[in-house]
């Protein structure tokens, strides 16, 4: 739900989710479903009916839950294969992440515009929700895209992966991560960054960063981090 929800109402629910609650979760009316709109904490609801035509619930009562991370990671992935940025959204919404940019790079391989970057969004921002679902988070990271690297956004301690012999090692840098509010990590594309990428972060602000001795797939890196990140302000 992305609508504002409001305890002691009746929710009517697209047709879609409808169906899902009744041919998949098998619900039935009076029983009870956890709803959440993206905005924080749980809504507890009973279901009042499931028809075709008008799926609905009441809205009993709102629980303050909070399973976010205490530290804002955000995301700029290089634009890659589809299939490869929808495992990092996937992924990394079940981790925890904040928000993420899909960016074009000097080797990236996926180009979009107009109707098709809309269509191609609304999807991305759908598997978002989906993974906020699974997880249990009551927060949904937004899904963005932009053209330019240099118009990245770059929040709080900025790193970038990147095997250079100048880049800071994970262990150095792990206890500024441990304590910062935000942190934006960003991920190359299949080929990895350009030269000119690396300027143009090192320009945003961006450090390199090496996260032990092997190179990851551009799907792994972010999720890998993110759990790093996680164990470390958990321990």
């Amino acid at each position: 739900m992305n609508q504002p929800l409001e305890t002691g109402t009746s929710l009517t629910l697209p047709t879609d989710q409808g169906h899902y609650l009744r041919s998949v979760m098998r619900l039935n009316a009076g029983d009870e479903v956890i709803v959440f709109n993206g905005q924080g904490g749980e809504f507890l609801c009973t279901v009042e009916q499931l028809t075709r035509e008008n799926p609905a619930l009441f809205i009993a009562s709102y629980a303050e839950v909070d399973r976010e991370m205490p530290k804002r990671v955000h995301i700029v992935q290089a634009a890659c294969r589809s299939e490869k940025i929808e495992t990092v959204l996937q992924k990394a919404t079940e981790l925890g992440a904040a928000s993420f940019t899909v960016v074009r790079s000097e080797r990236s391989t996926l180009k979009l515009d107009g109707a098709k970057l809309k269509k191609r969004l609304l999807r991305w921002q759908s598997i978002a929700i989906e993974a906020a679902e699974q997880s249990g988070r009551t927060m949904v990271p937004e899904v963005h895209w932009t053209n330019t690297l240099k118009d990245s956004p770059a929040l709080g301690l900025c790193f970038t992966l990147h095997p250079e012999p100048k880049a800071s090692r994970w262990q150095e840098q792990k206890d500024a991560m441990f304590n910062a509010d935000d942190i934006t990590l960003a991920i190359g594309p299949e080929g990895g960054w350009s030269d000119r990428d690396i300027d143009t972060l090192n320009t945003a602000g961006f450090n390199c960063l090496t996260f032990g001795p092997r190179i990851m797939r551009t799907e792994t890196a972010a999720p890998a981090l993110l759990a790093a990140i996680q164990a470390g302000i958990d321990s």
